[in-house]
C-alpha cells in the first residue's frame, strides 16, 4: 500500500523533479510514491491518452525540452530495442549528458542477465551469462548506460508481481497451470518493494553510497507450486492436477519455455544487508496476502 512505502521514505531534497520513462506497472508504482513525498514526477507512455501519460515518449516523435528541464533525477523502465540499443539514450543521451542538475540516473534491469545458475545463488559478483536474446539486449542496455559515466544505477528485477497482477488473476479464471518441474525456482519482487528501493537508493546514493548493480529481490526464491498452492489456500480455491514440465513445454510458447529454462536464486544482501533497505513484503507470503486484500477492497 502506498501509505506503508511513504511512511518507511525518505523525502527527496527540495525542488527534486523525477522523470520516470516508461509508465508500466512498476513506472506507475514509482511515481505514485514519488508524489506521495512532494516531488514533481513526471511520466512517460507511447501513445496518447495512455493512464498517467504526463508525457509521450516513443522514438518516433522529439521530446520537448521542457520535459528535461530541471530534472535531479531520471529513471527508465523502458526495455531495449529489437537491436539491443537503449531507446532513451537512443534519444536523449545528449541532453541528459548535458544537464547540470541530474544527481541519480536509475535502469531497471533484470536477473536474466545472470543466465541460468543451475540453481544456485547469484549475486552483483557474478558475471552476467545471458542466454536470452531479451537478456541479451538487456545487458547491452546496462552496458550503455554505464559508459555514459552518468551518475547512474543499474537495478537488476526477477519476477514482478503485487495486486493486480498475481497468481490471484489466474485462478479466478482459471488459467492456472500446475507445472511440476522439481528443483526449480525463481525469485521475486512485489511492486511495492520495487518503488521503496527506488527511493531509498536515490536518498543513499547522495550520501555517497553508489553501487553501480543492486540486485532488488525478496529474501525467499520458491518453487512456483509453493506459491499457487499458498495462494489457493489463501483464496480457497481448488486446484488443477500437476502436469510433468516435460509434458507441459509441449503447449508452452517460445517465451514460456524460456523463463523456464533458467534456474537461478538471486542474493539481496548488497540492498537489504550492506545497505540497510528493509523489505516491505519479504517473501512471497506476506506479498500475496496484500495482493489478495487490495482483491477484497477493490
Amino acid at each position: 500500500m502506498i501509505q506503508e512505502i511513504v511512511k518507511r521514505s525518505k523525502p527527496l531534497p527540495p525542488k527534486s523533479k523525477l522523470i520516470i520513462f516508461g509508465g508500466g506497472f512498476s513506472g506507475q508504482r514509482i511515481a505514485s510514491v514519488g508524489r506521495h513525498l512532494g516531488v514533481k514526477v513526471l511520466c512517460s507512455r507511447r501513445r496518447e491518452g495512455s493512464k498517467g501519460a504526463d508525457f509521450i515518449f516513443n522514438t518516433d516523435q522529439e521530446l520537448s525540452n521542457e520535459i528535461l528541464e530541471g530534472a535531479t533525477h531520471v529513471l527508465s523502465c523502458i526495455p531495449p530495442l529489437l537491436n539491443g540499443e537503449d531507446p532513451v539514450l537512443l534519444k536523449l543521451k545528449t541532453q541528459l549528458l548535458n544537464s547540470k542538475k541530474i544527481k541519480w540516473v536509475g535502469y531497471l534491469s533484470t536477473t536474466g542477465v545472470y543466465g541460468d545458475s543451475k540453481g544456485n545463488w547469484v549475486n552483483e559478483n557474478t558475471p552476467p551469462n545471458p542466454q536470452q536474446e531479451r537478456s541479451i539486449r538487456r545487458l547491452s542496455c546496462e552496458k550503455q548506460w554505464l559508459d555514459t559515466k552518468l551518475p547512474i544505477q543499474i537495478l537488476r528485477l526477477p519476477g514482478i508481481y503485487g495486486p493486480g497482477r498475481s497468481v490471484f488473476e489466474s485462478l479466478s479464471n482459471g488459467t492456472t497451470k500446475m507445472i511440476d518441474k522439481p528443483g526449480q525456482v525463481f525469485s521475486r519482487i512485489h511492486v511495492d518493494d520495487i518503488a521503496g528501493s527506488v527511493l531509498f537508493l536515490i536518498n543513499l546514493y547522495c550520501q555517497g553510497k553508489t553501487p553501480s548493480v543492486v540486485n532488488v529481490a525478496d529474501n525467499l526464491p520458491a518453487n512456483n507450486l509453493d506459491v499457487i498452492n499458498y495462494a489457493a489456500k489463501i483464496a480457497k480455491k481448488s486446484l488443477p492436477s500437476r502436469v510433468p514440465f516435460e509434458i507441459a513445454q509441449k503447449t508452452m510458447s517460445p517465451m514460456a519455455i524460456s523463463f523456464w529454462q533458467e534456474n537461478r536464486k538471486v542474493d539481496n544482501k548488497l540492498l537489504c544487508k550492506k545497505l540497510g533497505y528493509s523489505l516491505i513484503y519479504p517473501d512471497f507470503k506476506s506479498g500475496l496476502k496484500n495482493c489478495f486484500l487490495q482483491l477484497k477492497i477493490n
